[in-house]
């Protein structure tokens, strides 16, 4: 990597942002400058090892060279058309996307959170037109501890009170049930339910995997009730857990997948609702749309994106890592760790109280050189890209081991 030619330290650029950016995060300070594959360098040159991937948005790691050739190829030829016209790279994106997906249809967005508003709307659609919901009357079964964005809508139906408090009045139409728990989803839905809206693993609440079967329940129960199974796969999809969805983990197909983060490849915002025919076959010219959706240059990187998981390699490291990361923590438990969920290369670690809090313990990773980041006070997340070796990740837990002692 090749040092650019700053002219302000570490310290002088967080002040610098002080004034002048809303002051919506709380980030480490450091400032990273440049990277390559699993290692960041910040202004000083000082390097760490990334254990975050941009909550899973680079699962193939920083500036991945087959993603950067497919965006500098695409840079040179075409970059925008918006949908008032086709594209030369959108048919192939989709094809491909949902032939890795099992379904049918693709409805191109950017972010993560355009992908879940986009399915809220598809879903409610689908109820009126399809099932025969009563106007405006449409309701959407969501989990307690959800975390799908921070958009009005989105943060109506969270229960996490720092998303929510200050910005109401709040969208109606949802009903929050506990996750992992069948029998209160089952007593949620009814004959306005238009969908349930669940996270496969949450991500931002720590990591939360639900028991054995509860997927596969959500499946049946959505079939017998008549009702769409939507799966926001944003931080959980495209290899992060070991198979290409993690929904695969039982065997479930939803009638919806939502997509994003790691889709873009580290390098433009690319998100989708990937769905059934009959699903996403409601939606008529007009009633919904992206300028940005869709471009080509997204579309090249996204199609790149898809060829890298269809070779299955990246499935089979997170598997295969999984192994090590799990072993790992669990010679940590008792010492200094409470506590850990992981599944393939993603795991929530909740620290003991008495050593430290998630914030402490990710500064201090970050002075011995390893980037992670707290959620929920206690808990601190791991998620490295997949093209972390098993070394860098023994390593990366030695260090864990170290400021925990």
């Amino acid at each position: 990597m090749t040092a650019p030619a700053h002219t302000r330290s570490s310290a002088e650029l967080i002040r610098a942002e002080e004034p002048v950016l809303a002051h919506n995060y709380h980030p480490l300070p450091v400032v990273v400058a440049r990277a390559e594959g699993t290692w960041v360098e910040d202004v000083e040159g000082r390097r760490y090892l990334d254990m975050l991937a941009g909550y899973s948005a680079l699962n193939f790691g920083h500036r991945h060279p087959g993603l950067i050739e497919a965006a500098h190829r695409q840079l040179d030829v075409l970059t925008l058309t918006s949908r008032a016209f086709h594209n030369d790279r959108l048919a192939e994106f989709a094809e491909r996307l949902a032939a890795l997906t099992g379904l049918d249809m693709v409805l191109p967005m950017n972010t993560g959170a355009e992908a879940v508003e986009s399915a809220i709307k598809v879903a409610r659609k689908w109820a009126y037109e399809v099932k025969g919901v009563p106007a405006d009357r449409a309701t959407i079964v969501v989990a307690a501890d959800n975390f799908h964005g921070r958009t009005t809508t989105i943060v109506s139906f969270s229960t996490d009170e720092t998303a929510r408090s200050g910005f109401g009045p709040f969208t109606p139409g949802f009903r929050i049930v506990p996750y992992n728990d069948l029998a209160a989803l089952e007593e949620a839905v009814d004959d306005t339910t238009a969908a349930v809206l669940i996270e496969p693993i949450q991500g931002e609440a720590g990591v939360v995997i639900p028991d054995d079967g509860y997927l596969a329940g959500v499946r049946e129960l959505t079939r017998r009730k008549g009702c769409l199974f939507v799966a926001d796969e944003i931080q959980s999809g495209l290899g992060r857990t070991g198979r290409t969805l993690a929904v695969e983990h039982e065997s479930v197909v939803p009638d919806m997948v939502l997509l994003g983060k790691a889709l873009g490849g580290g390098i433009v915002p690319v998100s989708a609702v990937v769905a059934r025919r009959e699903v996403l076959g409601v939606l008529r010219p007009g009633e919904h749309g992206s300028t940005f959706g869709g471009n080509p240059l997204a579309a090249a990187v996204g199609t790149a994106v898809v060829e890298l998981l269809e070779t299955g390699e990246f499935q089979r490291r997170a598997a295969e890592l999984g192994v090590v990361l799990r072993g790992g923590l669990t010679d940590l438990v008792g010492k200094g760790v409470v506590g850990f969920r992981a599944r393939g290369l993603w795991a929530g670690i909740d620290i003991d109280p008495a050593v430290g809090t998630g914030r402490e313990i990710s500064e201090r990773l970050m002075r011995e050189g390893i980037l992670v980041k707290d959620t929920h006070g206690s808990t601190i997340r791991l998620a490295p890209p997949l093209t972390i070796t098993a070394d860098e990740l023994t390593g990366a837990l030695a260090s864990l081991e170290k400021v925990l002692a």
